[in-house]
């Protein structure tokens, strides 16, 4: 049985972290996801909780019946990136290789002598940054995320938390 690692920061999961997976999948059995920066919560990048990341992400990957092949951890940040690859294996299941495109990342695997592979999504043009801007301005976040993320941000009410960070961010 062969094991990937993904790691992001999901803020939110967005329909390119979902069909990257899925086409990671295609080389793997299962996929550790790793919902990074997972204390942070409440901040301009960074609206929501670790717990709400792991529920959209959930929701996303059941939604199109791949949740039985992930396994799901919350990691939190530590500044010495020497170190950061242990604290990931301390917390997840054993992998085998990890995917991502963010050359940092990379660089730490590859560094620990884990196999990287880069990820394949067909909607590069989607980003987190774009999706919680849309949703400040109340615009269409349908299409770049999966349709169960879209019901699930509606829930939680995600337009009013990032305008209520954003005007404490102009207050500071």
């Amino acid at each position: 049985m062969k094991r990937g690692l993904f790691v992001g920061r999901f803020q939110p999961y967005h329909s390119g972290h979902h069909n990257a997976l899925k086409n990671a999948l295609k080389e793997v059995d299962e996929m550790v996801i790793v919902v990074g920066s997972a204390k942070e919560s409440f901040q301009l990048e960074n609206p929501f909780t670790s717990g709400e990341r792991i529920e959209m992400t959930g929701l996303a990957l059941k939604e199109d019946k791949i949740f039985d092949k992930c396994y799901i951890v919350a990691v939190d940040d530590i500044s010495e990136f020497a170190l950061w690859t242990q604290r990931i294996r301390a917390y997840c299941p054993k992998f085998d290789v990890v995917y991502t495109n963010n050359p940092l990342v990379k660089e730490l695997f590859e560094a620990d002598h884990c196999p990287v592979k880069k990820l394949v999504s067909n909607s590069s043009e989607i980003d987190s940054t774009r999706i919680r801007e849309n949703i400040a301005i109340g615009e269409s976040i349908s299409g770049m995320v999966p349709k169960a993320v879209e019901k699930f941000l509606e829930k939680i009410d995600a337009r009013k938390r990032i305008l209520s960070i954003t005007q404490d961010e102009v207050k500071q």
